[in-house]
């Protein structure tokens, strides 16, 4: 049997002020290929960009991977590790009641699907250099706006 791929992947979403205009990006690498996207919304949250820039990178593998993904955005990693399945189990609704970037979620959770994903959190600008990467890369994405 064929292992699947390996891929390492960095998000980053940024957004000032917040709400307001932002910018996601994601690097991703499997061996000595890399591939870096970015985008941006208008009007938008830090949460949405986060999240945005995760479903983003987990759509552009073409094929079932091992990914060992790479985060600074608490919201992100717990509410994939976490939260998810209570919110699922609640009908797509928190304890207090509607759940906010529902439909990004949603998209997030089908795209994981054919994957293997080792969730890591970073710290955010604490030297880690593909991090630091991705955050000059949404923050340019945002500033296009």
């Amino acid at each position: 049997m064929d292992e699947k791929p390996r891929v390492t992947v960095y998000t980053d979403g940024a957004c000032e002020p917040n709400p307001g205009p932002g910018g996601w990006a994601a690097l991703l690498r499997h061996g000595r290929h890399a591939r870096e996207l970015s985008g941006g919304e208008p009007a938008t949250t830090n949460n949405r960009m986060e999240l945005t820039a995760a479903l983003q990178a987990l759509r552009a593998l073409t094929e079932p991977c091992q990914v060992d993904f790479y985060t600074d955005s608490e919201y992100l990693r717990r509410g994939i590790t976490e939260w998810l399945p209570e919110w699922r189990r609640r009908g797509w609704r928190r304890k207090g009641g509607a759940l906010a970037n529902q439909e990004l979620w949603q998209a997030l959770e089908l795209a994981m699907q054919p994957h293997d994903i080792e969730w890591h959190w970073v710290r955010s600008h604490a030297g880690n250099r593909d991090n630091q990467y991705v955050d000059r890369l949404a923050r340019s994405a945002m500033r296009k706006l």
